[in-house]
C-alpha cells in the first residue's frame, strides 16, 4: 500500500565513545517509523556520518559533514559520555560544531549526557572538557540524561513526538485511521535521598512506567500485566479494566527484583474487532 508522507532527516551526532547510544537512537527512529509513519504521514530518515556521508575531497572533513549532514537535516540528536572529541578548525570538537551550526539554523537539537559508569582509563582532559561543555549548554536550554540505551530510546521517542507536534505537519486524511489505538510505554525512575533519625542519608530509587495512548481513538478495557517467564517486573496497578483516552498517559508504579528474569509489560485492550494485546520490554 502506498501513502503520501513528509520525510524528516534526523542527524545523529556524538564523539566516538558512545557508539551504542548512536545505535540506540537509530533503532528508536526505525521503531517509531514502524509504529507511526503511515498513521501520521511522517517518515524519519536517520543520518550518520559513518554510513550516510558521501566520500568527497575538497575541504576539511568536518565542513563536508556539516554541508551533507547538518545543513540538510531537520532534527539533531547529540550524545556525550566521557569524551568531547577532536577539535576542528572552528570548534572544540566536531560534535560541538554540529550542535552550534544546527542551533544557528533554528533546528531542534536534543542533547543527552550519559550518567552510566565510565571506564577506569577515561581521559581526564576529555572528561573535563565534556563537563565544561555541559555547563555551557545548561545556559542555552534543557539537557537530557540517560543511564542505559533503553532509556535513551524512550527519550528519543518522546522528543520525536514533541518535534512533530511543534512542526504542525499536516496529515493526509487518506492515511489517517480514526480507530487506530497504539501505546507508547516509557520506564521512568527518580532518585531521592531520605535521612534516618541520626541524620544518615539513604538513597532510594523509585520506578514507574508511563503508558500513553498515542492512537487516534480511546482505548477501552485496558489492563496491564507482567508476563516475563520468569519475571523481574512487579506492577502496582489495579487489575480492573480502565479507559485511556487518546493522548492520555497512565502511570504504573513498579518494583524490580534481582535474580534474573524478563521485564515485559503486556497491555491488553478492547475495540470493535475484539480483544488485542501488545508486549513491551521495559528493561
Amino acid at each position: 500500500m502506498t501513502y503520501v508522507a513528509t520525510v524528516l532527516r534526523v542527524m545523529i551526532a556524538s564523539p566516538s565513545d558512545v557508539n551504542e547510544a548512536r545505535n540506540a537512537v537509530e533503532r528508536a527512529i526505525h521503531s517509531w517509523n514502524d509504529a507511526n509513519s503511515e498513521d501520521k504521514a511522517v517518515i524519519l530518515q536517520p543520518w550518520r556520518w559513518e554510513t550516510s556521508a558521501v566520500p568527497v575531497l575538497g575541504g576539511h572533513p568536518q565542513r563536508l559533514i556539516n554541508s551533507q549532514g547538518v545543513d540538510k537535516s531537520d532534527v539533531v540528536f547529540a550524545m556525550f559520555a566521557g569524551r568531547m572529541g577532536s577539535a576542528t578548525p572552528d570548534a572544540i570538537s566536531g560534535t560541538a560544531e554540529e550542535i552550534d551550526r544546527a542551533l544557528e539554523a533554528g533546528k531542534p537539537v536534543h542533547l543527552y549526557f550519559s550518567t552510566a559508569d565510565l571506564p577506569s582509563n577515561v581521559d581526564i582532559d576529555q572528561l573535563e572538557a565534556v563537563r565544561a561543555f555541559r555547563s555551557d549548554m545548561l545556559t542555552r536550554g534543557l539537557l537530557g540524561e540517560y543511564s542505559n540505551v533503553s532509556q535513551l530510546e524512550h527519550e528519543v521517542w518522546k522528543a520525536i513526538e514533541h518535534d512533530i507536534a511543534a512542526m504542525s505537519i499536516s496529515q493526509s486524511p487518506q492515511v489517517t485511521n480514526p480507530t487506530a489505538i497504539d501505546f507508547l510505554v516509557q520506564p521512568k525512575q527518580e532518585r531521592d535521598v531520605t535521612y534516618d533519625s541520626k541524620g544518615k542519608p539513604k538513597n532510594r530509587t523509585r520506578h514507574w512506567i508511563e503508558v500513553t495512548n498515542t492512537g487516534t481513538a480511546d482505548a477501552e478495557g485496558v489492563r496491564f500485566a507482567s508476563v516475563g517467564q520468569p519475571t523481574s517486573l512487579h506492577l502496582g496497578a489495579s487489575e480492573d479494566a480502565t479507559v485511556i483516552h487518546h493522548g492520555q498517559t497512565r502511570r504504573i508504579n513498579t518494583l524490580y527484583t534481582m535474580g534474573g528474569g524478563e521485564s515485559i509489560l503486556r497491555v491488553t485492550w478492547v475495540d470493535g474487532d475484539g480483544e488485542h494485546s501488545k508486549d513491551f520490554h521495559v528493561d
